[in-house]
């Protein structure tokens, strides 16, 4: 049984092989692994397979030999029929060379005609391809050779996207790719050096830009205020409303019209092409970015040179204005740029240049406008920095500050007017007679009248000639006030403020000039060692006009600006404070030059003290003194009362205490009675003098009081009535109340040394004796009062 199965196994295996089914390794594998044996037994086997096919083999070829000797036979048989047909081939297919070699070459002929076509047509495909391609590089070239490089490099776009793709793969399109990227750059270079030629450009016009955008805005304004003003008339509301300055009405508008120049515009100026050129190119490039700070970084760098200032710029007003036109010509340029280009400049950036520059414009002002003393130069300043502001602020800037500063350039033009009208006034004064201002007919009587207002009924009703009874200088300070308020209100104009402003500036600049200009001039006229009593009373008579004229400046400024002086807030002139101050000057130093006139005469003075007896007359230096004190208090009387009365008092008390001084003189040592006596006849004339009541006003004898001391210390000694002196000393109806025990000591020892050295043989008569021994008693009685009165003290 096991070896049925083997067998059956062997089988198996056998018909594997022979199925041809690869591959047969794990099959023969089977056989060697199985048995010890199996392989002798698998080859017994395989032979036995091989005989029986061999068997096979044999009877099919017995089977088929017959057919196969028959058709062997069939193939020699028809030999001889194929070797002539092959003879007949051969020579049929020589004859057919012989014949088909001329259509050879002609097919030849055609195959070339045929390859060189296809050539030609190939070569038009790709030339076709390729001539675009050339036309647009030459179009470049042209584009580049005429400037046109925004053109060039969106040619040079399409190049790269559209027409190199297809030819890239021939050499020429290789070349040309690689020019087109130092193409591009040196476009870059040429329209950076276009920009740095516009930016030197715009930095040489920038004054003329400047210059015409300020003439424009000028112009501008000018046309406003002039058909403001129409309207103002129109409606009654002109502002120069005061006789002497109401300005002649012209048709402002045609003439303005008809004058008008044609304006040039900022796009006349400058060509801003490569700006826009310069701007397109480096956005098509991708460098917009690179190209706007290099923008912004240059015109910096121009701006700080813009606002760098001249050092002699505050010399002449074409500093200023060429100052101001360069920064305008500048920002209008920065403005133009900001509105026709996208991103270029941004307002951010324009207001952060405009802080900038502002800050260093005010410091600039403020620094050189310090050293303008000229008004007229200041006010130029300001007309100039008022159309700098309009102009800028016309295009969007903030100028505040710059008005700001204006009101601090103001207080600097206050000071130069003052400064100025200061020179004015002194002028006037030194050209003033300082007499009362004469008129012979009704003609120079409106003329002064005109200049100056005056009323006074007494003097109209008076005959021709007369006189006004202030000098030349009041009219003139007058006019020249009326002046300054004009030449302050022209700072005012265009700085936009209110009339009330404008109201409450005049009233204080006018006072200003009354309390600190003129007072000064006044004062500093009044102290000139030139100047006499006559003019000292003048000056007196003068202010008090001017005084006077201070409600007709206010009704003038309240004309100018309509702001009623019934308002809350309105300033009122210091006039009379300032006038006031004047005149107490004036009556000191009229009091202290009388004085001082009276010192000189009593210099004159030339008694003999020794002399025995008197002239009997008084002295002649006392006369010509009094003489001089009556023309000059006839001088007075146009003075006012209390000025006068005070002047002739303090006169006649400085005449007494000079006369007393003199008695009392240390280096004056004898006084005989004769000198004595002769002093009594001068004191006599003072006396007479003051009851002659040289100024009316005074009530009795006031005046002569001024003499008192004098006369009861003189009475003493000419009566020699010592008894009644000691007796009463003290008591207040005491008849010389006045005399001083000291005084009185002094003179009478003066008269005892006199006495001792004239009166040598006096003590041989009994009288005199009796004489030099009552006077050295009165002495030791004086003195003894004088010690009680000290050791009393």
């Amino acid at each position: 049984m096991l070896e049925e199965d083997t067998d059956q196994s062997y089988e198996n295996v056998l018909a594997e092989i022979q199925s041809f089914q690869l591959p047969i390794g794990a099959t023969l594998r089977s056989v060697y692994d199985d048995q010890p044996n199996a392989h002798k037994k698998f080859m017994e086997k395989l032979d036995a397979c091989i005989r029986n096919h061999d068997k096979e083999i044999e009877k099919m070829c017995n089977f088929h030999h017959q057919g196969f000797v028959d058709a062997i036979t069939e193939l020699l048989k028809v030999r001889t029929d194929a070797e002539k047909l092959k003879v007949q081939v051969t020579d049929t297919n020589r004859r057919f060379q012989d014949a088909g070699k001329e259509v050879i070459v002609q097919t030849e002929d055609i195959i070339r005609c045929r390859i060189q076509q296809r050539n030609i047509t190939t070569v038009v495909e790709k030339l076709q391809l390729c001539l675009p391609v050339l036309e647009m590089y030459s179009k470049l070239k042209e584009q580049m050779s005429a400037k046109r490089y925004y053109s060039a490099l969106k040619t040079m776009e399409q190049l790269e996207n559209v027409y190199f793709p297809r030819v890239s793969q021939y050499r020429f399109c290789q070349l040309m790719i690689e020019n087109l990227p130092k193409l591009r750059e040196s476009i870059k270079e040429i329209s950076m050096s276009d920009l740095k030629d516009f930016l030197e450009s715009i930095r040489k016009h920038s004054d003329k830009i400047g210059e015409t955008a300020m003439k424009q805005a000028q112009q501008q304004k000018t046309f406003s205020v002039a058909l403001q003003r129409q309207n103002n008339v129109r409606f009654g509301k002109n502002m120069y409303i005061n006789s002497d300055r109401i300005p002649e009405e012209r048709n402002e508008i045609e003439e303005e019209d008809e004058n008008e120049e044609e304006v040039l515009t900022v796009q006349d100026l400058v060509d801003f092409s490569p700006v826009y050129r310069c701007l397109h190119i480096y956005s098509v490039l991708g460098n917009e970015e690179t190209f706007e700070n290099y923008y912004r970084k240059q015109r910096k760098k121009q701006a700080r040179l813009v606002l760098q200032s001249q050092s002699n710029m505050h010399e002449t007003v074409d500093g200023y204005r060429r100052y101001f036109t360069q920064i305008v010509g500048f920002f209008v340029v920065e403005d133009h740029i900001l509105h026709v280009t996208q991103g270029l400049v941004t307002r951010a950036y324009t207001d952060e240049l405009w802080n900038m520059a502002l800050s260093k414009i005010i410091a600039v002002l403020r620094a050189h406008s310090s050293y303008c003393t000229d008004p007229d130069l200041v006010l130029e300043l300001k007309n100039l920095i008022v159309i700098f502001a309009d102009t800028l602020q016309g295009y969007g800037f903030p100028v505040n500050r710059l008005f700001d500063l204006l009101f601090e350039i103001r207080d600097q033009y206050s000071e130069t007017l003052l400064k100025k009208w200061a020179g004015v006034f002194r002028d006037i004064f030194e050209e003033d007679n300082y007499s009362p201002i004469p008129v012979v007919n009704e003609e120079e009587y409106k003329i002064v009248i005109s200049k100056f207002p005056f009323q006074d009924p007494d003097l109209e009703k008076q005959s021709f000639p007369k006189k006004f009874p202030m000098s030349q200088s009041v009219p003139h300070i007058y006019i020249q006030v009326k002046e300054f308020i004009y030449a302050s209100l022209k700072f005012s104009e265009s700085l936009h403020r209110s009339s009330t402003e404008i109201d409450d500036m005049l009233r204080k600049s006018t006072n200003l000039l009354l309390t600190r200009t003129l007072n000064s001039c006044l004062l500093n006229l009044i102290r000139k060692p030139h100047i006499g009593l006559t003019e000292l009373v003048q000056i007196i008579i003068n202010t008090t006009h001017l005084e006077q004229a201070c409600k007709y400046l206010e009704d003038f400024i309240t004309n100018i600006t309509n702001i009623s002086q019934e308002t809350v807030h309105t300033t009122r002139l210091y006039g009379l404070s300032t006038f006031k101050d004047a005149r107490h000057a004036a009556e000191g130093e009229i009091y202290t030059k009388l004085n001082q006139k009276i010192d000189e005469f009593v210099q004159l003075a030339d008694y003999d003290w020794t002399m025995s007896e008197p002239d009997g007359r008084a002295s002649g230096y006392l006369m010509d003194l009094i003489n001089f004190l009556r023309s000059i208090f006839q001088v007075f009387t146009h003075l006012p009362g209390k000025v006068a009365q005070t002047a002739c008092m303090s006169a006649c008390q400085h005449l007494s205490t000079s006369l007393m001084q003199m008695l009392l003189d240390s280096e004056l040592k004898q006084i005989s009675m004769g000198a004595v006596q002769q002093f009594n006849l001068d004191v006599i004339q003072c006396e007479l003098f003051a009851s002659s009541e040289p100024v009316p006003g005074f009530q009795g004898d006031t005046l002569q009081l001024a003499f008192i001391d004098l006369r009861q210390l003189l009475d003493l000694f000419m009566v020699w009535d010592w008894s009644t002196y000691l007796a009463d000393y003290g008591q207040p109806a005491s008849k010389y109340l006045r005399v001083n025990p000291s005084t009185a000591l002094i003179l009478l020892e003066k008269m005892k040394d006199t006495s001792k050295k004239n009166n040598i043989f006096a003590q041989f008569r009994k009288n005199d004796r009796d004489k030099q021994k009552l006077i050295e008693t009165v002495v030791k009685q004086l003195r003894s009062l004088v010690n009680g009165m000290s050791q009393h003290t």
